[in-house]
C-alpha cells in the first residue's frame, strides 16, 4: 500500500471513530446498532459500512464501547468522552491538547489545566461542540509527567525560597523549604527538582539539585539551555574512567578479519574547525574505467560495547548537542576525538560501503563490512571548493587549514573533479526523482575568546558539501535498501519522512502567493517541482528565510522507526542512517544490525529497536531545540551592543499580541509587541496574517519589510524586543 493510500485510510479511519462517539455520546443512555450509527453519520457505501463495523468490534475489544445485545452499542460510562493526549501551553497560559486520532486540538483554559504542565501526558474530557465552535475540555487526571526538573531563579525569604521558572509555559514557582535549597544564593539560577505537589498547597514542593550560576553569565546561560531540556554537559565519573581503560591500538589480528584499503587514496572533507571526522572517501580508478569509491565511517561499534556503562551512556544520550559555541559529545573524547576520528595518516577501524560506478553514476558494484583505513589528506571545505572551482592544487594560505598554501597532487586534484561531477550527476537525479533541495541559510557566529558574538556570517552549502551530501545518501540508501529488500523481512532502524500534510502546503500557498509564487497540487510529483522552483526563486530574496522556515513547517518531521515508509524529502524509498555514528546513536544501532546480518544472523526482535527509535528521535528533538536555543541567546547576545541603530527587517510571524521581525542584515529575530504601536489601536487579523489599525486601517501584514530599533534584550528569558519605526517605504 502506497503512503498516500495508508494516509487517507487511516483519516477514514479517524473520522469513523469520531462519527460513532458523537452518536453514542450524544445519548449515552441508548444503544445503537452499525445500521443506525451508519445513518446518522452519513456512511452508505459499502467499503466504509464495511470499515464501520471493524471499528465498532476494535473498540468493544478496547472496552471504550460495550455491546448490549447482539450488535447493539453503548459508550463505556468510565470512558465515554474521555480522551488521552499530550499538553501544549501556551504564552497565555491556557493549553491545547494534542490527541491522535483527533484532527482539532482541544482548548483547555487556564482554570482547568489540574496542574498538569507543558508536554505533560493527561487525560481529558471533551465538552460537547458547539456551533461548530473549537473543541474545548478540562483536564481530569495527569497520566505521567514529562518531566520533573525546571531552570529557575532563586527568590528567597528568611525560611523558605521560591524558585522562580524561566520557562514561560511553567506557569507556577516552586516552593522550596530552607533545608532543601543546598548552597543556593537569592538571585542565584538553579535547577530544581519537584517532589509532590499536595492538593491544598497553591504552589508545588521541591529541592534544589544543581547550582547553575548568576544569570546573565555565559556559561551559566549555556549551562541553563542544556539543564531545561533534561540534557546533560558532562559526563559521568565512572563512563570516563571506563573510556580510559579501553584498548584503542591498531592490532594485526583485527586487520587480518577486515578488507584493507589502507593504500587506496582517501581524504576527508569536513569543516576547518571540526574535531571529529566519522566519514571519508576514498578513490580508484577501476582497469574497466570504472571507478571503486568508499564510503569510509567511523567503526564505533567496535569500541562500544552492548551493556557497558559507556553505551548505556550514548544510548541515553543518543545524539552529540551543537550549541552556538560548543559541542556537547555523546562519547567521550578518546573516542569522539581521537580513536574514532579519521584522522590523517593514522590508521583507523571503519564500517565501509563501498561502490563501483560508471561514468554517469550508475551502480555496476557494491560491497559493505568493516575494513580498515589509511587517511592520506584532511580538507577544509574551503579548500575542495577551491580544487572544484579552480581545477588546480595550489590552495591559497587564507582559506588552507594550514599555516601556509598547499600544494595538492594532481591524483587528490583528479579524485575530487571526478566526484564533484558525479555527484552531481547524483543530485540531479534526485531532484528529477521528486527529492526537495532544502539549503536554509544557518546563521553562525564569529565569537572571541570570551565566547562574546563580534559578528554574524552565513553558513553556505556549495559544491564541496554537495559532494560530501550525496555519498553520504548514497551509502544511507544502499545500506537500507540492502537490508530492506531482504526476504524474510528483518528488523532494521530506517530514517523515515511522511508527506507533507495538505492543509498547511495550502495555508503556505496563501503565505507565498503575497509574494507572487505559487505552489501546484496536480500530483505528489509537481507538488515537489514547485517547492522546489519556490526555493530556487526566492533565493536571495527579503523573503528567503521566511519562506524557508515556512516551507520546512510545512513538511511532515523525519523520525526513526523500524517500520519503513520512505523518505519523502529525498525521494527515497529506503532510507537510513549510517554514516554519523560518533554523534548519532541510531548509526551505532545500524552498525550493529548490518554487521549481525552480514553474518548470517536472525531478525532482530523489532519491539526493542522500536523503543530505541523513538527514544532516538526524542532526544533528537531535544538537542535540536537546545541548538535552536542556544542561537537565540546569543542573537540577543549580539544585538545588546547595538541599542541605538535602525535595522530594516521582514515581518516573519504575526500573532494576537504582536509581530516578529527577522533582521535582514544578521537574520536575528524580535518581537513588536502591539501595545507599544504606535499612532493607533491595533487588530489582530488572523486570517490575513496581519494586524490593522482599528481607526486608520494602517496595516502590518507577514512579509512586509519594516524599520525597527532594540527595545529590549532579556538574556536570561531570550527575549528580544523591538520598538517599530514604520515601514520602509
Amino acid at each position: 500500500m502506497s503512503k498516500q493510500k495508508k494516509k487517507v485510510r487511516n483519516h477514514r479511519k479517524n473520522e469513523i471513530t469520531r462519527g460513532i462517539f458523537t452518536v453514542l455520546e450524544k445519548e449515552p443512555k441508548k444503544s445503537f446498532n452499525y445500521k443506525q450509527i451508519a445513518a446518522k453519520i452519513g456512511v452508505i457505501d459499502a467499503h466504509d459500512r464495511n470499515l464501520l463495523i471493524k471499528r465498532l468490534a476494535q473498540l468493544k475489544e478496547d472496552k471504550r464501547i460495550v455491546e448490549e445485545g447482539r450488535g447493539n452499542y453503548k459508550v463505556t460510562p468510565s470512558t465515554k468522552i474521555y480522551h488521552t493526549g499530550t499538553v501544549d501551553i501556551t504564552g497565555r497560559g491556557n493549553a491545547y491538547i494534542v490527541i491522535e486520532g483527533i484532527d482539532d486540538d482541544v482548548f483547555v483554559p487556564f482554570n482547568k489545566l489540574k496542574k498538569a504542565f507543558h508536554r505533560d501526558t493527561v487525560e481529558v474530557y471533551i465538552f460537547p461542540r458547539r456551533n461548530g465552535k473549537k473543541l474545548e475540555g478540562e483536564i481530569t487526571k495527569v497520566v505521567e509527567r514529562n518531566k520533573m526538573t525546571f531552570v529557575g531563579i532563586v527568590d528567597m525569604q528568611p525560611n523558605f525560597a521560591f524558585i522562580r521558572p524561566t520557562d514561560f509555559r511553567m506557569y507556577t514557582d516552586i516552593f522550596v523549604g530552607k533545608d532543601k535549597i543546598g548552597s543556593a544564593k537569592d538571585g542565584d539560577k538553579v535547577l530544581v527538582e519537584i517532589t509532590e505537589w499536595p492538593d491544598d498547597a497553591d504552589s508545588p514542593f521541591g529541592k534544589v539539585t544543581e547550582v547553575l550560576g548568576k544569570p546573565g553569565e555565559h556559561d551559566t546561560e549555556i549551562h541553563s539551555i542544556l539543564a531545561e531540556y533534561g540534557l546533560p554537559y558532562t559526563f559521568p565519573v565512572e563512563v570516563e574512567r571506563f573510556a580510559e581503560t579501553l584498548d584503542t591500538s591498531i592490532k594485526p589480528e583485527e586487520i587480518n578479519r577486515r578488507r584493507d584499503m589502507r593504500d587506496v587514496l582517501t581524504f576527508t572533507i569536513d569543516p576547518k574547525d571540526a574535531k571529529d571526522f566519522d566519514d571519508a572517501l576514498s578513490f580508484k580508478v577501476l582497469e574497466n574505467g570504472n571507478y571503486e569509491i568508499g564510503i569510509h565511517i567511523a567503526d564505533v561499534s567496535h569500541y562500544l560495547e552492548i551493556d557497558t556503562v559507556l553505551d548505556d551512556e550514548a544510548y541515553e544520550r543518543a545524539t552529540s548537542v551543537y550549541l552556538v559555541d560548543r559541542v556537547v559529545p555523546m562519547l567521550p573524547e578518546i573516542l569522539s576525538n581521537n580513536a574514532c576520528s579519521l584522522r590523517p595518516n593514522e590508521e583507523k577501524y571503519t564500517f565501509s560501503a563501498i561502490f563501483e560506478l560508471d561514468e554517469n553514476a550508475g551502480i555496476k558494484n557494491q560491497w559493505f563490512g568493516r575494513t580498515v583505513i589509511d587517511s592520506n589528506e584532511r580538507f577544509a571545505y574551503e579548500e575542495a571548493q577551491y580544487i572544484i572551482e579552480n581545477k588546480n592544487g595550489n590552495i591559497p594560505k587564507d582559506i588552507s587549514i594550514r599555516k601556509d598554501g598547499y600544494s595538492v597532487s594532481q591524483e587528490v586534484v583528479e579524485a575530487t573533479l571526478t566526484m564533484d561531477r558525479l555527484a552531481k550527476i547524483m543530485r540531479s537525479r534526485r531532484m528529477d526523482q521528486g527529492a526537495i533541495s532544502f539549503d536554509k541559510v544557518e546563521v553562525r557566529f564569529n565569537l572571541n575568546e570570551k565566547s562574546e558574538p563580534e559578528g554574524v556570517y552565513f553558513k553556505e552549502s556549495k559544491d564541496a558539501n554537495k559532494l560530501i551530501e550525496e555519498f553520504m545518501l548514497l551509502a544511507n540508501r544502499k545500506v537500507a535498501e540492502y537490508i530492506g529488500k531482504q526476504k524474510p523481512t528483518k528488523t532494521f532502524v530506517y530514517r523515515i519522512h511522511d508527506d507533507p500534510d495538505e492543509d498547511k502546503l495550502i495555508a503556505l500557498n496563501g503565505i507565498i502567493s503575497r509574494f507572487g509564487h505559487k505552489l501546484v497540487f496536480k500530483d505528489k510529483k509537481s507538488i515537489s517541482a514547485s517547492l522546489n522552483k519556490l526555493l530556487e526563486d526566492v533565493k536571495g530574496r527579503k523573503e528567503q528565510n521566511l519562506v524557508d522556515t515556512l516551507a520546512i513547517r510545512s513538511m511532515s518531521k523525519a523520525i526513526y522507526t523500524t517500520d519503513n515508509i520512505g523518505h519523502y524529502g529525498l525521494a527515497f524509498d529506503y532510507y537510513t542512517h549510517f554514516t554519523s555514528p560518533i554523534r548519532r546513536y541510531p548509526d551505532v544501532m545500524v552498525h550493529r544490525l548490518l554487521q549481525h546480518y552480514l553474518d548470517g544472523g536472525n531478525s532482530a526482535k523489532a519491539e526493542v529497536y522500536e523503543q530505541k527509535c523513538k527514544h532516538s528521535s526524542d532526544m533528537e528533538y531535544l538537542a535540536s531545540s537546545a541548538e535552536r536555543d542556544s542561537i537565540k541567546y546569543m542573537q540577543i547576545k549580539f544585538m545588546q551592543d547595538n541599542q541605538d541603530q535602525e535595522f530594516v527587517g521582514v515581518i516573519s510571524g504575526v500573532t494576537e499580541w504582536g509581530m516578529y521581525v527577522e533582521i535582514i542584515e544578521n537574520k536575528c529575530e524580535g518581537m513588536v509587541r502591539i501595545r507599544d504601536i504606535k499612532g493607533d489601536y491595533y487588530i489582530f487579523d488572523e486570517k490575513n496574517y496581519a494586524i490593522v489599525g482599528e481607526r486608520t486601517k494602517k496595516t502590518y501584514t507577514l512579509g512586509d519589510e519594516v524599520v525597527v530599533m532594540v527595545k529590549n534584550t532579556d538574556l536570561i528569558k531570550r527575549h528580544l524586543d523591538f520598538a517599530l519605526i514604520g515601514k520602509n517605504e
